[in-house]
């Protein structure tokens, strides 16, 4: 067995999930905290299935630092949402499907055929909030 060194993390990932419009609405609810607290980027949420996630989610980027505040954070403020944080080493297949954590319900990745094997790692996005709040 040949170890991983975490130097190939490039940045993370998580996937927070949701399904109906009570849940939504937790989930914008918990998008709105997570910006007040954390310099991350936000991605566009989806009020449907996309690439090989099984329910509408949005996207959280952010760098490794990141990582130590705000996935704890996460785990005792999903409000019962499902939740997957996974690295960006560039093996996107592995990142998401062995790599990952789940907080709660763990959902079945679809699509899988669509996750690469090897790209190029991708790096935290620009952060688009700016927090007020610590977290």
């Amino acid at each position: 067995m040949s170890l991983r060194p975490i130097a190939e993390i490039a940045s993370y990932h998580a996937h927070i999930y949701f399904d109906g419009p009570e849940q939504r609405a937790i989930a914008m609810d918990l998008r709105d905290r997570i910006a007040e607290r954390f310099t991350v980027a936000l991605g566009r949420v989806h009020d449907r299935r996309i690439g090989p996630h099984a329910r509408a989610m949005y996207q959280v980027s952010f760098d490794v630092p990141t990582f130590a505040l705000f996935v704890p954070w996460l785990m005792l403020n999903r409000q019962g949402l499902a939740v997957l944080v996974h690295p960006n080493t560039g093996r996107e297949r592995i990142d998401h499907l062995e790599q990952g954590l789940w907080l709660g319900e763990i959902l079945p990745i679809v699509n899988q055929d669509m996750l690469q094997e090897e790209t190029e790692a991708e790096e935290a996005r620009p952060p688009n909030t700016a927090p007020t709040l610590v977290p």
